[in-house]
C-alpha cells in the first residue's frame, strides 16, 4: 500500500511546527497531529484567572524565539506576529531599593557595576561582536563549528560552573547575582559545570536582540507558525492522542515532537532493546511552580526602573540564588526561592481589561513537587515591591504535577525536556551521531529533549526535519532545490 505521507508529525509545540514547516517548505506531503484540542504545546495563552486577563500558560518572554535562526526566515509578521520590545531587556531589584538592569547596550550595562565594569565588558563584548558566528553553532547537534575559534573562546567560559566564573571576573557581589539571575535559567545547580552557559547565552541575547515577546500572548507566535504552515499545503489534527503508529495514516517517516519516556510508549516502533535501555535512562530535571496573576494595579516596585522591563529576577544575593538551586537537586525547597516574573501589560495592553494588568512567575522546585510555593514567590516580590499583595485580584497556581498535565512534555514539570547538564547538554537524548534518529528508520524525535534543549527557538524541529531530508529525501524529485 503506498504512503499516504512522506511525513508525519506528532506534537504541536514549536518544535513540531517547525518541523513540519522545513518538510512542508520543500515540497513534502506533511501532516501534524496533535493530543490536545488546541495546538502550541506549552506556547499557549488563555484566561484562567478573571474574564479579559490573558495569561501564558507556559513559555512567556521568548528571546531565542526573536534570535531563531529558522524563525528569522519565516515571513510570521506576515501572518500576525508582532514582537514587542521594552525598553530593557531585563533587571534585577535588590531589597535596599537598587536595581540592576540589563541595557541593549554593553557599555551602558557596564556603568551600573562599579570595579566590574570592564570585567563586564571584556566578558561580553566580544561574545555580542561574535554571536553571529557563535550562536548558530550553539543552536545545533555537537560538531565541526563554521568559526572554530570564537566557538572555543565562548566554550571555555561556558563549561565553567556559574560560580567559579563570576568568583572569577566580578568582585562585587550584586553584579554576580545580576549574572546568577540569567544563569539560574539552567535550573542547574549554580556549582555544576556549564551552568555559565545559559548566563552568557541570555546575556548575548539581552545585548543583541533584547528580550521581546509576541503580542496579545505567547500564542501568537503559535498562531503565526500554524497560519504560515496551513498557507503551504500543511495539515492539523488535534484531539488525536497517538498511542501506536498504526493509528496513524501511512506514511515514510514519523517526527515525534515527544520526550523519552513518552516516546517509548507509542507502540509499533522497531526499537532495540539497547536503545530502550539507554532511552529510560533518560534524565528529567527540576520542575516549577508557576502562578499568573490579575492584578488591580502594575507591580510597585520600590524603583522604578524596574517597570522599564518586561522580565525581572528575583534574588537579593549569590548565596540566596545558590543555595535555592542547589536544595531542588537535594528535594528540598528554598526559604527564600530564586523567582522569575513577567510583567507584559506595561507594554501590551492587549492582555488585560483597561487599566488592569496581568503578571506571571515561577520559582524551580524539586522533580515533580506537590508543595504550593505561593506564599514564598509572593514574598519574594514583596521584597522588592511592598503592597504587591494588596493589587493580587485574582490567582491561578500550577505546581510541577499540573504542568505536566497541562503539557505531557512536562515531565515532573521540568521545562527545558530533561537535565541541562555537561552530560545531557549536547548528547540528548542520548550519546549518538545522529540524535533525531532511531533505530527504527521511520521514527525521529525532535522534541527539546535534542540538542539544542530547551527554549522556545524551533531548532529542534528543524534540525531533525534536515536529517529526515537527508535520509529520506535527498534525492527525490519533490525536494525543490
Amino acid at each position: 500500500m503506498a504512503n499516504e505521507f512522506d511525513a508525519l508529525i506528532i506534537g504541536s509545540g514549536p518544535n513540531g511546527l517547525s518541523a513540519a514547516i522545513r518538510l512542508q517548505q520543500l515540497g513534502l506531503r506533511t501532516a501534524l497531529y496533535e493530543q490536545a484540542a488546541t495546538v502550541g504545546g506549552a506556547v499557549k495563552t488563555e484566561q484562567i484567572t478573571l474574564p479579559g486577563f490573558q495569561h501564558d500558560m507556559g513559555a512567556s518572554i521568548l528571546p531565542l524565539g526573536l534570535a531563531s535562526p529558522f524563525f528569522q526566515t519565516l515571513p510570521l509578521q506576515e501572518f500576525g506576529l508582532e514582537w514587542v520590545h521594552p525598553p530593557l531587556s531585563f533587571v534585577h531589584p535588590f531589597p535596599d531599593g537598587s536595581t540592576y538592569a540589563a541595557y541593549r547596550s554593553i557599555e551602558e550595562t557596564s556603568l551600573q557595576f562599579g570595579k566590574d565594569r570592564q570585567a563586564y565588558i571584556s566578558l561580553m563584548g566580544n561574545i555580542v561582536r561574535e554571536w553571529d558566528k557563535i550562536g548558530p553553532d550553539l543552536l545545533k547537534p555537537l560538531g565541526m563549528p563554521r568559526y572554530p575559534l570564537p566557538f572555543m573562546f565562548f566554550g571555555l567560559k561556558a563549561l565553567l560552573p556559574a560560580r567559579t566564573l563570576v568568583n572569577r571576573l566580578f568582585k562585587e557581589d550584586k553584579t554576580r547575582t545580576f549574572f546568577y539571575g540569567c544563569a539560574a535559567h539552567s535550573t542547574l545547580p549554580l556549582t555544576n559545570l556549564a551552568s555559565s552557559s545559559f548566563g552568557l547565552v541570555l546575556l548575548a541575547i539581552a545585548h543583541k536582540y533584547g528580550w521581546p515577546f509576541p503580542k496579545g500572548g505567547a500564542a501568537s507566535l503559535t498562531r503565526a507558525l500554524v497560519s504560515y504552515y496551513e498557507s503551504i499545503g500543511g495539515k492539523i489534527q488535534v484531539n488525536f492522542p497517538v498511542t501506536h503508529i498504526n493509528e496513524l495514516p501511512l506514511s515514510e517517516t514519523y517526527l515525534f515532537d515527544l520526550t523519552p519516556r513518552q516516546l517509548l510508549r507509542v507502540g509499533g516502533t522497531q526499537f532495540s532493546g539497547l536503545y530502550r535501555k539507554r532511552m529510560n535512562n533518560y534524565r528529567y530535571g527540576a520542575g516549577i511552580f508557576k502562578i499568573d496573576w490579575a492584578l488591580s494595579d502594575p507591580i510597585p516596585f520600590t524603583n522604578k526602573i524596574s517597570h522599564e522591563s518586561a522580565t525581572v529576577h528575583l534574588g537579593a544575593t549569590p548565596q540566596e540564588i545558590e543555595d535555592s538551586e542547589r536544595l531542588i537537586f537535594s528535594n528540598r525547597h528554598a526559604e527564600r526561592p530564586y523567582v522569575i516574573v513577567a510583567q507584559h501589560t506595561l507594554f501590551d495592553s492587549q492582555r488585560a481589561p483597561e487599566a488592569r494588568h496581568t503578571a506571571w512567575a515561577y520559582c524551580h522546585v524539586p522533580h515533580g513537587s506537590r508543595e504550593d510555593r505561593t506564599d514564598a514567590i509572593e514574598a519574594q516580590i514583596e521584597r522588592v515591591a511592598p503592597g504587591f499583595k494588596k493589587l493580587i485580584l485574582a490567582r491561578a497556581t500550577h505546581d510541577s504535577a499540573e504542568m505536566e498535565a497541562f503539557n505531557p512534555n512536562l515531565v515532573g514539570g521540568d521545562i527545558n525536556g530533561g537535565i541541562q547538564d555537561l552530560g545531557q547538554l549536547f548528547t540528548r537524548p542520548i550519546a549518538k551521531w545522529s540524535p533525531y534518529s532511531t533505530p527504527d528508520s521511520r521514527v525521529y524525535i525532535c522534541s527539546s529533549s535534542t540538542p539544542p534543549g530547551g527554549g522556545v527557538h524551533g531548532m529542534n524541529g528543524f534540525h531533525a526535519a534536515e536529517k529526515v531530508i537527508n535520509d529520506h529525501f535527498k534525492n527525490s524529485l519533490l525536494i525543490k532545490k
